[in-house]
Formats: structure tokens, sequence, C-alpha cells
């Protein structure tokens, strides 16, 4: 079998050893994935690509394996096994065929040739999260031209970036054009300059070699041209050292108004330089990924280091239609970047934050596409660890960035919530949700959290933190944190006179002292839970107990997103792409962080803790006495009344006090 693979820009073809015959099974019913299971022992035993396809023939999922017969039976062992997104993609399927190949590198090459060419609904495919600018040097016109450019990469272009802002690249170019003066003017401009005989303003102010005008040739101003790419390549020392050596000999022929124009060429170099910082050492020519992710969500940045400096920085997010563990979304990522990437753009080394599950593979591919030796690994120490911390950070942030846009919708937000009243089959939207979260370590310092979202916005004024009383498992904590807080709104609505005949003075949820709401005056329309059944169960007998029938409640368990109701046996399963599921577990997210913070801060203050704290009539001042003369609680726990009485401060009934508490007796 032959496929085509695109490289810098054209389509080269890469041969697949084919060593078996491709085999298809027709499906017998779309639906069921055993209505077309291939038949035992028809699979071969060798790596190769896979294709699920729907019933109209559609390519939905491809895949590799370096072993087909393993991969796919693990499809069709157990269909309740399985992921929720791997059945939701077998049930659409109606057939799957197979290819063998050679080799891994070969399996790579075929799986994203396949991938590009389907673009199939169940396979992970990064895209931008915004369009990031490059500083562009057409070589390929006869006068070539530096220019800022967006969207997809043209033949005979060079490319360096991406940048973050296109002022950037401005100001390095503006920088750069004293000493590289290149056309930096559009075709219509250079054209008209060329017919008048006259240059642009850049000419005069000698920012522009005005090869429009014939003032060089075009071997000149393409010398030009190709200076400015080594610059902006990294191989910067020899032009520094060039103009350095121009200035001397100028100044001592005397010729100062030249050698101040040379130091000031010199000196708009080093600025440019001063604008990309120098992270790793001289030479060290990297690309430094790394990933953030949610269970529906992922975010990569990449740092591009080329000469130890930041030359650039892209950012990319993608929906995850299927369980992927970091590996394998490293994988696809690097299949996905460098693909087409041109060899001189590609990096001798390429930091991931975790190994592909065949990475020996995947840096064979990455090199024959560089044409040279690629190193794929993952730091572990040093200069390129911090480094790799810093894109991670920045990888959160452009997630949470993503999520807070994503999330700013109107429409969207409106989407989610009619999407979370047909899936719980809900009289009307949610326009109130609360959701709980406890969180603990050990059953000690037990706390649980309750965020608000109204509309699909937080409404962080709202959110509230109780420390629980019970230490018997999360589900007794939550049922302990309903009925407080719903104890609470019926207290809240017997004040506001709600529950009281209809002669009597109300308020409703509003304080008449303060004009403020009352803190938990506002029922929900439905109330989250983090966990499953019994989580969702203890929150509804909760309800129940107090009387409360018009509050909804669910579930929502982390491991595989899925929705419980209370007293149903199967959870239910809202589809990936869905908006109400994102929502669902954007408000959970933010119960789980606001607890953990509580949890932290409660925790600190217990390490904090002394044991003489609990000591009557004892003071701050005399426990540093006690401890700076002691120097710990230990020895302090084995002194004796009169030891403790030499302590200044410390007089013989406080020291016996002291004495029975540290040993456990009531004083």
């Amino acid at each position: 079998m032959t496929v085509r693979r695109a490289c810098g820009g054209s389509a080269t073809r890469v041969a697949l050893s084919v060593r078996a015959t491709r085999l298809l099974v027709v499906a017998r019913s779309a639906g069921s994935p055993l209505s077309f299971r291939p038949k035992p022992g028809s699979i071969p035993d060798s790596p190769g690509v896979y294709r699920f396809r729907d019933a109209r023939g559609r390519v939905i999922y491809v895949g590799k394996a370096k072993s087909l017969r393993q991969r796919l039976n693990s499809y069709f062992a157990d269909f309740s096994a399985l992921h929720p997104r791997t059945q939701t993609m077998l049930t659409t399927a109606a057939d799957v065929d197979w290819t063998v190949v050679g080799t891994e590198v070969e399996a790579l090459q075929l799986e994203y040739s396949w991938i590009k060419e389907f673009d199939p609904r169940f396979n992970v495919k990064y895209r931008d999260d915004k369009s990031y600018p490059y500083l562009a040097v057409t070589l390929g016109e006869d006068f070539p031209r530096v220019q800022v450019m967006r969207g997809a990469k043209r033949k005979g272009t060079r490319y360096f970036g991406p940048y973050s802002h296109a002022w950037a690249i401005r100001e390095t170019v503006d920088l750069l054009l004293r000493v590289f003066p290149v056309r930096t003017c559009s075709a219509g401009v250079f054209k008209r300059a060329g017919q008048i005989g006259r240059p642009c303003l850049l000419g005069y102010i000698d920012k522009c070699s005005a090869p429009c005008v014939g003032r060089v040739t075009p071997e000149e101003h393409r010398t030009l041209a190709e200076d400015f790419c080594d610059f902006m390549a990294g191989n910067t020392s020899r032009f520094i050292k060039r103009l350095e050596k121009e200035m001397r000999d100028a100044a001592s022929e005397q010729e100062y108004e030249r050698a101040a124009r040379l130091r000031d060429d010199i000196q708009a170099l080093q600025r440019a330089l001063e604008k990309q910082a120098v992270v790793l050492g001289e030479g060290t020519d990297a690309d430094v990924i790394a990933l953030a992710e949610d269970p529906l969500e992922a975010a990569v940045q990449v740092f591009y280091v080329r000469g130890g400096r930041i030359r650039g920085q892209r950012g990319w997010v993608v929906d995850k239609v299927e369980e992927s563990t970091p590996g394998e979304l490293v994988e696809q990522f690097l299949l996905q970047m460098y693909a087409e990437a041109a060899p001189e753009s590609m990096p001798r080394e390429v930091l991931v934050p975790a190994m592909p599950p065949d990475s020996e593979a995947v840096a064979e591919l990455l090199g024959e596409q560089r044409r040279a030796r690629v190193d794929v690994r993952v730091p572990q120490r040093g200069d390129k660890r911090a480094l790799m911390e810093t894109v991670e950070r920045n990888a959160k942030e452009s997630l949470a960035q993503h999520k807070i846009r994503r999330a700013s919708d109107l429409t969207t937000r409106s989407k989610a919530l009619q999407e979370i009243a047909d899936a719980l089959d809900l009289d009307q939207a949610p326009l109130r949700i609360e959701c709980y979260d406890v969180s603990h370590l050990q059953g000690e310092n037990v706390v649980a959290s309750m965020v608000v979202f109204e509309d699909g916005l937080a409404r962080k004024s709202e959110y509230r933190r109780f420390a629980i009383k019970t230490k018997e498992g999360d589900v007794a904590s939550i049922y302990e944190v309903i009925t407080r807080r719903f104890r609470r709104y019926l207290e809240e609505r017997s004040a506001t006179g709600e529950l009281a005949p209809d002669d009597q003075d109300a308020h409703g949820p509003i304080d008449p002292e303060t004009g403020k709401p009352r803190k938990f005056a506002y029922p929900p329309n439905l109330v989250v839970v983090d966990g499953a059944g019994p989580q969702a169960a203890a929150a509804q007998r909760a309800l129940d107990e107090l009387g409360i029938d018009d509050v909804s409640v669910c579930g929502l368990a982390k491991r595989l997103e899925e929705v419980w109701l209370p007293g149903d046996d199967q959870p239910v399963i809202m589809p990936r792409s869905s908006e109400g599921l994102y929502l669902l577990q954007r408000v959970r997210d933010e119960a789980h962080r606001f607890a953990i913070t509580y949890h932290r801060s409660k925790r600190s203050k217990t390490v904090k803790e002394s044991a003489l704290d609990g000591v009557p009539g004892l003071g701050p001042a005399r426990r540093q006495a006690l401890l700076r003369h002691f120097g710990s609680v230990k020895k302090l726990r084995e002194a004796t009344a009169p030891e403790i009485c030499e302590v200044p401060g410390i007089g013989p009934s406080l020291a016996e006090v002291i004495v029975s508490t540290l040993k456990g007796d009531s004083p």
C-alpha cells in the first residue's frame, strides 16, 4: 500500500510494506459491536493500523497497534468494562478494517496519513487556541520581503516564531532593519516606487536598501535577506563580531561618524537579542512541550528554544473524545505538529512531559523528517526541568482562559443548562446550581464546600464552607452538609415569613436591616455532589428528611464523568461534546478547588498548634519562654514541676498545671 505524506509543503510518497492482505469485515447490523466482530483467528498478530467505519462507510476512528489481534480483541472482549466514550464509538461503528505494516514507524506514518485524510470524529485533533503571528521572509520572491504573517504556511517562505503578539515582531524588525535593510513593503508599493523612480520613506532613512530603484542588485538584496534569516535563526555572534571589527577599523582611520553608526547598529542587534530571554546553554535547539488536562479537554503549550533563547511560543486546545493517557496525547501531538514541518525548522531535541508509548518509533520518524537525529525525552532536573515547569504553568493558564471564554458565551450557557435539564428530566433549566464536595486527609480535618453557579456563571459571593463534625466517611459527610445547609434554608424561610400566614409581613430572602441577601435564603434548582450513587442517595435522603421536594439531586463521578441520580442502578451518560456535561464538570471542579483550599488552611493551622495551647493560664509569651528554655515540647514533658519553675514567669501552681496537662491528667 502507498500513502502520501506531506513534507515541507510538497507531497512525498512513503511506501509501506504490507505483509498481509487487507481484510474488511462488513457489518451485519449497526449498533452492536458483536455484529461486526472479526472471526476468531482472522486478525493477524502483527503491527498495523485499523479503521472503524459507521453505517455509511465514513471513517470514525483510526488507531495503530503493535499487535492488531490484542488491540482489536480488547474492543470486543467486555463491552460493559469499556470507557463510555469507547462504548459510544463502538455503537456508532458498523465495520472495521485494518492494514498490516512492517514496523512501528510505518504504523505511525499510516495512522497520521489516515487521520489527515478522513478526519475521524473520535480521534484527538489539536487546534490552535488563537491565530499566532509569525515573522516571515519570502525567500521565494525575486526581492525577498520581511513581514508579519498568519494562517497557513506558504512554500518558499522562511518562518520564525510564532510570537504571542504582532507588535513584538514589529519591534524586533524595526531594530534589525538598521543592520539588514531588507524590503518590507507590499507588492503594490514596491511596483509603484519602481515606476516613479523614488523609494518610500524607509529607503530615505536607511531602513531599506531600496532595491525598487536599483540601489542594490537582486543578489545583494538576497544576501541581506539571508543574513537576516541567519541572525533570526540564532547565528548572531558572527554579525556582532563583524560589526565590532568594522567599528574599530573606522575609528582607527578616524571615520568617527561611520564608527558611530556601526556602534548604533551593534546596540540595535544587542537590544533585539535582549528581547529573547536566554534560558538554556548557547547552541541548544529544543522544543519544550507541556500539557494541562482535565477529563474533557487538554491544552498544549510549546516554547521554541533556538540558540538557547526562546524564539517563540504557541498553544493548542483539544477536546478529548476518548480516554487517553498523557503519553498518548503527546504522541498524537508530535505527529500532527511535525508531520509537515520543514527539516530546517525541526529541533535537535524535543522535551515532553511524558514519553509516548512508542517513543523509539516516534523519535525515528521525527529523525527522518529532520534528516538527522532527534532526541525525545522528559527533563528530570536542571534548567530544562525549570523551563518545563514554566511551560506547564502557561499550559494551565491557557486551559483556564479557554474555559472562561467558553463559559462566558450566553448562547453556550443556555444550551448547557437546557442539556442538563433534558438529561436529568427536569421541569425547567437549572438556573441555580449548588455543588458540594468533601475534602480530608485520612479522615482528619474533614471539610466541605458549597459553590453556586447562577445562569451558568460562578457566584462567588454565595460560596460557603463547612467544618464537618462526623468522621464516618464521605457519604456521611455529604449527608451532614446537605442537612445543615437546607436546615438553615428552612430557618431563613421561617424568619422571612415565607412559612407564615398571608397577612404576616414577609421580606423575602433580603435582610431588611442590611439590605443584603440572607446567607442560605435562596434554594437551588439542582444540587450536585461530587461522587456516584451513594453520595447522591445521601443528599436525597437529607432533603427527604427535611421535607424538601422541589430540589433535584445528582452526583458526578470524576473517574468516568458519569451522572448519577438517586436510586438509579445505572448512570446517565451525557455525550462527551455536551456543553451540559462541560458545565457540570466545571461546577464540580470549582467545588473541589474551594474544598481543597479550605482543607489546606485548616491543616496548616493544625500543624502549627502545640500541646501547650490547651494549658489553662498559659499565654503566648510564657509558651515561647518555655520552648526557648527546654528546646521542645518533648523535653518539657519530661521535666518536673521544680525544673519548670526555673523559667521566668512560671510559678509553682502553674508548673503543676503544665505537668498535669502534658501527662494527660485533668489540671
